[in-house]
């Protein structure tokens, strides 16, 4: 029987929502700081190719700070269509607060899908 990989692809995803929600909101909150530009994380497919097991630096005592791969993913947006402000700053608050949605969406999709497959699981132990 092959190992159950979707809690911790769901954990990472999780995990990868963490890191979106906290850099929009640090978008959100910049929003009138001048010269400020917008920044995104990297698609979650891609950060999941980068996060994969490779060969990675070793933590030999529990007081090693660990790197955490998700942080690595953060870019900053090309303006686009965004319209710069005079003071350079290029966040776009209906767009910052729109991706908050999508980041509600997804989180709760993804919890959904951990309880509908807990459950199942369950219902197999039971029986």
């Amino acid at each position: 029987m092959q190992p159950i990989q979707l809690f911790e692809l769901a954990s990472k995803q999780s995990h990868w929502l963490t890191v979106r929600q906290t850099v929009v909101a640090g978008n959100i909150a910049n929003a009138n700081t001048p010269g400020y530009g917008t920044r995104d994380v990297a698609a979650f497919e891609a950060v999941l190719d980068q996060t994969q097991p490779q060969a990675r630096m070793a933590a030999t005592h529990p007081g090693h700070i660990q790197e955490d791969p998700m942080r690595g993913s953060i870019r900053s947006e090309s303006f686009g269509d965004v319209d710069v402000q005079p003071s350079g700053n290029s966040v776009s608050l209906p767009e910052e607060m729109s991706k908050t949605g999508e980041i509600k969406r997804m989180y709760e999709l993804n919890t959904g899908m951990v309880k509908a497959f807990h459950r199942m699981m369950l219902l197999t132990v039971r029986r």
